[in-house]
């Protein structure tokens, strides 16, 4: 494969990890620039990737303003900090790595899958559990008619509780007027691999759920706003803070809370105290749903219910076909197919097959990569690569969604798109 050059913007989780790619596989990636508003992030990645300061700035516009440089552009800025440089690197003509959701409201999408369609240029949306084991293998057994026609599915989301508390009440994606909501934020994961699996287009939309727990009518006596103010609760409650930064070393939210790399124990109690992730999480700002519940009709008849809930934890997913049906779990990385005919399940344990689990997102945030450098470069790529185009119509489902949630109403999708 062709070697490629890239340049970042945003330096947080997500884009370090994809940036990861290059110091693995030095033949194939180069970072040539980063644009992090925060030092010790930036200065990361200057030392990873051997960057020179003046291709190390604190903003993204600042990268944008320079002439191109790179093959392709990672963005993994804020999710309300994607539509502005999207635009303005696929003008440049770079292609791009964009991390999901493309933008906050369905208008920028749409004007991000356009802008690229005229300029000619190749997105990947960071859709990367299509590059997993788990569900390419569940794709594969589908597209092979083993269990016919898919007819029902079932799937879910667990946040699980603590990714809830971090994410979507204490944190960056807790109000949905600064980020986006939850179910774009956290599921368009989900409405991307639900459509890629069932294989044709969703018709119609509704759905139900809401902020039910996460919020000041659930607040236990006493407890003060800030958890380290001593909270007569601390030894009992599922979302106190020290335990969960401190004593967990592995833990990647570290950093986050500090707001600095290789944060120390004294830096996160620090933080805990002045900053939001020390906020008792029935005294938040948050606005976003802590569970929700998505009914979709597909072309064909096929019908899928999708819960997304912090309270539980892993995908699981059921589908029922016409002649088997199959389950399921993520989590323990098997799949169960019961063949109708024969009366008999055949297992997959993914352990023991192609490629274990090595990475984040189950080896999606790896697998992406490899299969970004054959798209970039023209090579043959896996079934997982999607068009731009794609990826704003499976973006559009949780769109749909949130509308419907909120106007108690079915959402026709095609009238929907229309509408934007």
């Amino acid at each position: 494969m062709k070697k490629l050059t890239a340049i970042i913007l945003g330096y947080g989780m997500r884009g370090s990890t994809y940036a990861r790619f290059a110091v693995d596989n030095p033949e194939l990636l180069e970072i040539k620039a980063v644009a992090e508003p925060e030092i010790s992030r930036r200065e990361k990645a200057q030392k990873l990737h051997n960057i020179p300061d003046s291709l190390a700035v604190d903003t993204w516009e600042k990268l944008c303003e320079l002439p191109k440089m790179a093959d392709f552009a990672i963005i993994s800025t804020q999710d309300n900090m994607h539509y502005a440089p999207a635009l303005q690197l696929i003008e440049k003509g770079y292609n791009l790595l964009l991390e999901k959701p493309m933008a906050p409201n369905a208008k920028e999408c749409k004007e991000i899958a356009e802008a690229a369609e005229r300029k000619g240029v190749k997105v990947i949306v960071c859709h990367v559990l299509r590059f997993t084991n788990f569900w390419y293998t569940l794709k594969n057994i589908l597209d092979n008619g083993k269990i016919g026609t898919p007819m029902t599915v079932i799937h879910t989301e667990g946040v699980e509780r603590m990714h809830q508390s971090h994410s979507f009440v204490r944190g960056n994606w807790r109000n949905s007027v600064e980020s986006s909501p939850m179910i774009l934020a956290k599921s368009c994961h989900d409405t991307d691999i639900l459509q890629w699996l069932i294989g044709k287009p969703c018709k119609k939309v509704q759905s139900f759920g809401g902020r039910d727990y996460f919020k000041a009518e659930n607040r236990p006596e006493g407890a003060p706003d800030r958890c380290l103010d001593n909270c007569p609760h601390k030894d009992t409650c599922k979302y106190e803070p020290i335990r969960f930064y401190t004593e967990m070393k592995d833990n990647p939210w570290r950093d986050v809370v500090a707001d600095r790399v290789d944060a120390t124990n004294e830096e996160i109690i620090e933080a805990l105290h002045k900053g939001p992730y020390g906020r008792c999480v029935f005294a938040c700002d948050n606005d976003v749903v802590d569970h929700q519940t998505v009914n979709m009709e597909f072309e064909g008849g096929c019908t899928v219910v999708f819960t997304m809930t912090a309270f539980t934890e892993g995908r699981t997913i059921r589908i029922l076909g016409t002649n088997g049906e199959i389950d399921a779990n993520m989590t323990d990385n098997t799949i169960k197919v019961f063949d109708f005919i024969t009366n008999t399940t055949e297992t997959y344990d993914l352990d023991k097959i192609g490629e274990t689990i090595s990475a984040g997102h189950g080896g999606g945030d790896t697998g992406i990569m490899i299969d970004l450098v054959k798209y970039f470069t023209g090579e043959e790529t896996s079934k997982s690569i999607c068009s731009i185009r794609t990826s704003y119509l499976n973006h559009l489902i949780a769109f749909a969604a949130e509308e419907s949630r909120l106007t108690d109403t079915v959402i026709d999708l095609q009238k929907f798109s229309d509408s934007i």
